[in-house]
C-alpha cells in the first residue's frame, strides 16, 4: 500500500494532487490545510472518504475505490493550544477512516493528523498524538493502523518515538527533511506512527507550492500482527 500525506499550506499545493497521486501510484492520499468546501468526491482515480467539517482549513482522506471499501470515519477535536484558542485554525485535528481491502479481506485504519503549531508546547503535541492514536482504536481495536501528517516536532524526536513505543506504535520519519520554509525551523515535520503494518519506505518526494515536502509511504500488513488483531476481532 502507497500513502501519500501532504500538508497543502492553506490549501496553495491543491492543484498538485492528482499528478502526484498518478505519478506514485499512491492507493491513498491523506492531507492537511485543505479548503474542504473545495476538494472533489473524485481525485485521479481516489474517492473521497471524509474531510473534516469544523475547520477553516481541515483534514481529508481519499482511497482507491476498487481496491478498498470504506466502513466507518472518525474525527478527534484534541486538546487546543493558545493558538488554537486565539486563532481558531482548527477545531479537528485527527481524521480516521476504517477500510476494508477487498482481495485481501482484511480492514485497516488509516488516519490524517495535524498536531498543534511550533507555537504550542512539545508536551501538548505528545498529548495530542497519544490522544488521536488511542481514540483511533474506537474505529477497530487492535486493527492495523496507520497515521500519518504533520506532526509539528522538529526536535526531541526521540522523546517522542519513546512516548509513541510506549502505547505500541512505531514512529517512522522519512529519508530527508519535510519542512524548508523558515532556516531555523528546517527539519522533520511530517512522519508516519503504526501498529500492526511493515512500514518498508517514508520518502520525502520534490517540494511543490507548499513550505511542507509530500512524502510517501510504502506499507505491507505485519501478518503475525494482522493474526494476533483478527483473533480478537
Amino acid at each position: 500500500m502507497k500513502v501519500i500525506s501532504y500538508n497543502l499550506r492553506k490549501h496553495r499545493a491543491a492543484t498538485e494532487l492528482g499528478e502526484l497521486v498518478r505519478e506514485h501510484g499512491a492507493d491513498v492520499l491523506c492531507l492537511q490545510e485543505a479548503d474542504t468546501a473545495d476538494i472533489p468526491d473524485l481525485l485521479a482515480g481516489l474517492r473521497l472518504a471524509e474531510a473534516t467539517q469544523r475547520n477553516r482549513l481541515g483534514l481529508a482522506v481519499y482511497y482507491r475505490e476498487n481496491t478498498f471499501r470504506a466502513l466507518a470515519v472518525r474525527s478527534l477535536a484534541l486538546k487546543k493550544s493558545l493558538h488554537d484558542r486565539v486563532l481558531r485554525p482548527a477545531e479537528e485535528r485527527m481524521l480516521g477512516v476504517r477500510l476494508h481491502d477487498i482481495d485481501a479481506g482484511r480492514d485497516f485504519i488509516v488516519a490524517s493528523f495535524h498536531a498543534a503549531p511550533l507555537t504550542a508546547l512539545n508536551s501538548l503535541r505528545r498529548h495530542q498524538i497519544r490522544a488521536a492514536l488511542a481514540d483511533l482504536q474506537e474505529l477497530g481495536p487492535n486493527l492495523p493502523t496507520l497515521m500519518v501528517g504533520d506532526y509539528n516536532y522538529p526536535v526531541f524526536k526521540e522523546r517522542l518515538s519513546q512516548n509513541v513505543r510506549a502505547q505500541g506504535y512505531e514512529l517512522s520519519l522519512s529519508d530527508a527533511r519535510t519542512y524548508t520554509r523558515y532556516r531555523f525551523f528546517r527539519g522533520h515535520y511530517d512522519f508516519a506512527t503504526s501498529v500492526g503494518f511493515d512500514v518498508r519506505a517514508v520518502k520525502t518526494l520534490p517540494q511543490g507550492l507548499s513550505d511542507h515536502l509530500p512524502i510517501l509511504v510504502t506499507a505491507d500488513f505485519d501478518s503475525v500482527a494482522y493474526d494476533v488483531a483478527a483473533a480478537g476481532n
